[in-house]
Parts: C-alpha cells; sequence; structure tokens
C-alpha cells in the first residue's frame, strides 16, 4: 500500500458530487473530511485508501480528467457532450436523470419540422449544433446565452432553444413545451485515458463494484 499511488477524484459540485460521495460509500468509499460544511480545503485525502478528492465546477471536469490532474471525473452527460474532450465515459451512474431538448411555443413546431432557419438559443452550443447540423440537417443560428434561457422565445430573441428539462414545470409556467428530445441525460462516471491503461486494475474494481451496487438499487426499485 506504501507505493501506491493516490487516485484522484474530480466531482462536479452540488447534488452530483453529494450523490456520488453516497454512492461511494455504499462500496466502502469514504471520505469524512467532505463531510465538513464549513472547510476551507480544497483536496480532501482518504490516506488508507490512497484517494484524493476535489470539487470542481460542472464544465471542469472533463477537462481536469483530459490533462491527468484527475484519474477519474464524475459529471453530467450534457457536460461531457459539450465539452468534447479526449476521456473515457465509463459508467452510467443512474441518477441526476434530465433529458436535453428543443422547447418553444407549440407555434414553433412547424418551423422545426420544415426545416426553417431559426434562432436556437442556448447554454450548449455545441450540443446545438450537433443536433441541427448533424441529425436533422437543419440551417439555424445558435446564440449562446448564459442565463434562463426560457427568457428568449418569450422576449423574441429566438424561435426556440435547446436545454436541460426535468420536470417542464418553469416551461409550462411560462407557455413553453418540449417540441423534440436530443438526448437522455444522467451522471457519468469518465476516466483519463492513460490512467485507464497504468491504474487498470484499481479502475476496472472500482467500476465492478459500482455497477453492482447501481444493478441492486434499480432491481429494488423494480
Amino acid at each position: 500500500m506504501e507505493d501506491m499511488r493516490y487516485l484522484t477524484f474530480a466531482l462536479g459540485k452540488g447534488r452530483l458530487a453529494k450523490k456520488a460521495l453516497e454512492l461511494f460509500e455504499q462500496i466502502g468509499i469514504t471520505c469524512e473530511e467532505m463531510k465538513d460544511k464549513d472547510t476551507r480545503k480544497l483536496i480532501f485525502v482518504n490516506e488508507e485508501l490512497k484517494l484524493r478528492f476535489f470539487l470542481a465546477k460542472g464544465p471542469d471536469v472533463p477537462t481536469y480528467v483530459e490533462y491527468g490532474a484527475a484519474d477519474i471525473g464524475i459529471v453530467g452527460k450534457d457536460t461531457i457532450l459539450e465539452e468534447g474532450r479526449n476521456i473515457y465515459e465509463v459508467l452510467d451512474l443512474g441518477f441526476g436523470k434530465c433529458r436535453m431538448c428543443i422547447c418553444g411555443p407549440e407555434e414553433a413546431r412547424d418551423l422545426l419540422q420544415h426545416h426553417e432557419l431559426i434562432r436556437v438559443a442556448t447554454k450548449y452550443p455545441h450540443i446545438a449544433k450537433d443536433y441541427f447540423y448533424n441529425k436533422k440537417h437543419q440551417t439555424v443560428e445558435i446564440i449562446k446565452l448564459n442565463g434562463s434561457i426560457e427568457l428568449a422565445p418569450i422576449v423574441g430573441l429566438s424561435e426556440v432553444i435547446c436545454d436541460i428539462v426535468e420536470t417542464g414545470s418553469t416551461l409550462r409556467e411560462n407557455g413553453l413545451t418540449v417540441l423534440e428530445e436530443v438526448c437522455p441525460l444522467s451522471a457519468r462516471m469518465v476516466v483519463n485515458q492513460v490512467s485507464m491503461k497504468m491504474e487498470n486494475e484499481r479502475i476496472t474494481k472500482l467500476i465492478s463494484d459500482l455497477k453492482n451496487v447501481i444493478k441492486t438499487e434499480r432491481n429494488a426499485v423494480q
């Protein structure tokens, strides 16, 4: 154990990190330091298991993993698709489920069906571009926004939006609806390509243990 190098995890801040740690605890991986709400620490360590954890903003997780600053990352599928990094996606963790959708007022449905040149507002320009250009073969103008995307069609900035939908209640409250589904989303585990070779045994065991827990949970729900 003395010669073993640390395996480093980059966890997407917020709900993803919390759910991931709960999942890890079920396979015997704990990090008590991370439970201290008042801590100013940036790196959290489990010395016994030679594991290190740090929290990062979602879009940064694939970057840390690609460049080897983290061996393993926990991040949403939306971020993986948007960032397009050279990393291995190894496991669907089964939580944080939602959908990437094209949404707008009902009257925008015809514009999508007839492949009209329309404007699409989104936080996810790469996902939107891939969907419209490569899957639908529809030319659109993509407008990148950072705030409340639902506002764009209401004030006339765009005809539709490409955004994450969980319950759809915000859409309904603002007179918008899901017009097309782009893809399902959930939390995923990603691995650095070199780490997968160098630490294959440890990482493969980790993936296998997590798969068993996820499978057990899924069966319990059914």
